[in-house]
């Protein structure tokens, strides 16, 4: 039996900075039935653009389904904010967040911060899987019934379902554990940018170790490749790698002015024999293309039998087909119950 199709569309907008414009392009592909929107963001100043993570919160109550996946980058940013500020959109969104992990590259970026230099993609791609390891520690380091909340008591928490997460790296240290409840999710859904080039015999430090990252962290890579055979070649080494668990979405132009770019779009969106999941659409006009996919595109794919007739569940881990991961310290020894807690801020040094 064939894959089911997944499609995912970006919602990036230079020079706007409106809320209310993203909610409406939110709203239409939701109207769509996409698995989820991504929004990107950096710290450079050029072109002005919102912040994504804060953006795609204030959409959240404005949509019911949609999927809402923020690019959030590691480098000049704490593991343990990053963790807690996605933990916060799947909760204001009820089991709907992403995360996209970046990185910042550039030196204009570290001057904003003046706290280190720049360093070289492999180094910044080694960091971002040590934050998206502690990231995924601290969002399991309450168990699921960790609350209590007994008034009568006065108990808010069950102290012995709170976890230290004890982590040591080459980057940064973080004990734990949380000081929020364990994501809907239980672990918001991470990707990754791969492009085929990093999956190269001759890839470079940076790329390797990207692919490195999500081979590990990732439950969904969105992949740029050149053609249908670097595609085919590169979906299929992530596969080996990574196991059939992953989402892989290929992203590509979605321009839709006429009729014969939808027919266009709609011959490249059923190409999915070329080893992935689906696609990540990246509109050029957001507001003509996204209206263009719900109204045009969308029903020609349901009539043809090769895309969902509306969502099934209400997570974004329900749209991908990605199972709940259970806590991985529910089984394990309680944290120690004499300081463990809400008081327990997690312990964060560089």
């Amino acid at each position: 039996m064939p894959r089911p199709l997944h499609l995912s569309a970006a919602l990036d907008s230079p020079g706007h900075v409106d809320a209310g414009h993203y909610a409406a392009l939110a709203r239409l592909a939701e109207r769509a039935a996409l698995d989820f929107v991504t929004l990107d963001d950096s710290f450079t100043p050029e072109p002005r653009r919102p912040d994504a993570l804060a953006t795609l919160a204030r959409i959240a109550p404005l949509t019911e389904r949609v999927g809402l996946v923020p690019t959030v980058t590691t480098t000049h940013t704490e593991p343990f904010h990053t963790s807690i500020s996605v933990n916060t959109l799947d909760w204001v969104s009820r089991g709907r967040a992403g995360w996209l992990v970046g990185v910042s590259a550039t030196e204009a970026e570290a001057k904003a911060f003046g706290r280190r230099p720049t360093a070289p993609a492999d180094a910044l791609w080694a960091e971002a899987a040590d934050a998206a390891e502690v990231a995924a520690r601290l969002w399991d380091s309450w168990e699921d019934d960790a609350e209590i909340r007994d008034a009568a008591t006065g108990r808010f928490i069950d102290r012995d379902k709170l976890h230290y997460i004890d982590f040591e790296g080459a980057h940064f240290s973080v004990r734990g554990p949380s000081i929020t409840p364990r994501p809907p999710q239980g672990r918001p859904v991470v990707s990754v940018p791969v492009t085929a080039a990093d999956l190269a015999p001759d890839a470079s430090p940076g790329g390797r170790a990207r692919v490195s990252t999500a081979i590990r962290y990732a439950d969904v890579v969105l992949l740029d490749a050149p053609d249908h055979t670097a595609r085919l070649t590169a979906a299929t080494e992530l596969r080996l790698r990574a196991g059939e668990h992953l989402r892989i979405l290929a992203r590509t132009e979605a321009a839709l002015p006429d009729a014969a770019a939808v027919e266009r779009l709609l011959a490249e969106l059923a190409a999915t024999g070329a080893g992935v999941d689906g696609f990540h659409l990246v509109p050029a006009d957001p507001g003509r293309d996204l209206a263009a996919l719900a109204e045009r595109v969308v029903p020609i794919l349901r009539a043809r039998g090769l895309f969902r007739a509306g969502y099934a569940g209400r997570t974004l881990r329900d749209h991908l087909g990605l199972a709940r991961p259970a806590s991985r310290y529910a089984a394990g020894p309680a944290a120690a119950t004499d300081s463990a807690g809400p008081a327990a801020l997690a312990e964060v040094t560089r």
